[in-house]
């Protein structure tokens, strides 16, 4: 969709249309649908406009790309649960003695461990623990929680993943940081100040041991999954279709859970830090498609039928359309954002109180604003980087400092922390497919957490800007 012209606080309109009806109606793909329709309508573009911007979304290579991760991701858990490795690991699990603190604090550490796609992450966890996570009765909402808080926050911490590396090549041609190399030193070198992700990851695990009681609307989910015996409210819509999370293990058939589940899992690992040191960049679509046929293989020799095999790969694909729907919406309503300078118009009507003192306070709130209406981190860095590292580093002389450092930390923290409360967020989209939890009902639960980091995180910002 071509950029308008300066719109001004209507270009807020269909993210705060999105936000609210996804609230109010616990619908998503109603509130995205409504918001994208009625932001082509406020850009100019008419009722045609709708069918046109959908198109420009989702038929570009971007957008493909996403759609086929998320195909292979849902044909390799649904081989998962064909072959029964999933029940599998969750029985060899129990056999440790299991209760609902040692599930939860497992979910934290896998979520820990798969830190190289915060798309896999999510929905390999969420897949993973959900059996388990039901048994203990734990809220599908909790694990939603787990899953989606230490997806991003982690993948925004670790220097060889694919969010490293985007924030970092955006940083390149900034004051002394002249190549690649500058610029991962530079990453690397800020994420001490990246607040939000640190406290995030460290309160999940809080949360997870019991040393912090659960509050807030978790706590109402928790007491209903312990007392009535119920992971998901009566009338929560689990994002996951049943195409996918309904899969019986093959019958008469003898599985293994280290070629089932442990080796696909080490070849997605393997293929995709390998590629970083290989290729210079992750590449987890290759990484699935190469688990996915290797298990294929693996499958056909243990006596599954080729048919079965087929068949149970197009169950995944169902199964993780309702995902795929909401992102699609997602990504056009992005677009219309962009489109209609929504960005722009946030950085505008702040960029007047932007001092050295108070400069990481306010990029961490602004990125964090321009997440939660758009719903994408990678896209608030995109445009944040760009205006805030150049001023801080205006502000030190060109040189690396504090204050540059703690900046594009809080650019970065930011847009996790949007992420976190936004219900557009595609992390916080696959955490509840992945959890099988109604999406809305995770985000009600998790952003009361958020927000509490979140306050923290600006009081540190603060008291570092006011000490530099």
């Amino acid at each position: 969709m071509e950029v308008t012209d300066y719109i001004g606080p209507l270009s807020l309109v269909p993210a705060a249309i999105a936000v609210i009806l996804a609230f109010a109606t616990r619908n998503t793909v109603f509130a995205l649908a409504s918001a994208c329709l009625v932001g082509v309508l406020v850009a100019g573009e008419g009722l045609m406009g709708f069918p046109k911007l959908l198109v420009g979304a989702m038929g570009n290579e971007g957008f493909s790309w996403i759609l086929l991760l998320e195909f292979f991701i849902g044909i390799l858990l649904a081989f998962f649960q064909r072959t029964g490795a999933i029940s599998n690991f969750s029985s060899y699990i129990e056999r440790r003695k299991m209760n609902r603190k040692r599930v939860q604090l497992i979910s934290w550490g896998m979520g820990l461990f798969v830190y190289f796609s915060d798309y896999f992450s999510p929905l390999f966890v969420g897949s993973t623990m959900r059996g388990l996570s039901d048994r203990y009765k734990i809220s599908r909402e909790k694990l939603a929680y787990i899953c989606d808080s230490t997806s991003a926050p982690i993948s925004i911490l670790v220097p060889f993943t694919g969010w490293a590396v985007f924030v970092a090549g955006l940083t390149i041609g900034m004051g002394p940081v002249t190549d690649g190399v500058d610029a991962m030193g530079f990453f690397m070198a800020a994420i001490p100040f990246n607040i939000y992700p640190i406290l995030t990851v460290i309160m999940v695990g809080l949360i997870a041991s019991g040393t912090l009681p659960d509050f807030g609307p978790m706590k109402t989910a928790e007491r209903r999954a312990m007392e009535e015996g119920k992971p998901v409210r009566d009338g929560g819509e689990p994002l996951m279709a049943e195409e996918l999370t309904g899969i019986e293990p093959a019958p008469g058939i003898r599985t293994s859970l280290f070629w089932n589940f442990v080796f696909p899992v080490v070849l997605v690992i393997g293929f995709a830090l390998g590629s970083v040191f290989v290729t210079g960049s992750a590449k987890p679509l290759e990484a699935f498609m190469f688990a996915v046929f290797v298990l294929a293989i693996i499958m056909r020799f243990q006596g599954i039928s080729l048919n079965e095999i087929t068949s149970t790969a197009m169950l995944g694909i169902k199964g993780i359309m309702p995902a795929v729907v909401i992102l699609a919406f997602a990504y056009a309503l992005n677009d219309l954002s962009a489109a209609l300078n929504t960005a722009a118009y946030i950085v505008s009507v702040s960029e007047g109180w932007l001092t050295p003192s108070v400069l990481p306070v306010l990029v961490f709130v602004i990125s964090g604003i321009i997440a939660f209406s758009t719903g994408t981190s990678w896209g608030t860095y995109a445009i944040m980087i760009p205006i805030s590292v150049p001023l801080a580093f205006a502000f030190s002389g060109d040189e690396l400092s504090t204050l540059v450092y703690a900046t594009l930390a809080a650019t970065a923290g930011g847009g996790v922390f949007g992420d976190h409360c936004s219900p557009l967020s595609d992390t916080s989209i696959l955490a509840s497919t992945g959890a099988a939890s109604d999406h809305i009902d995770h985000v009600k639960t998790q952003m009361p957490y958020s927000m509490v980091v979140g306050v923290i995180t600006v009081v540190a910002y603060l008291w570092l800007g006011m000490s530099l």
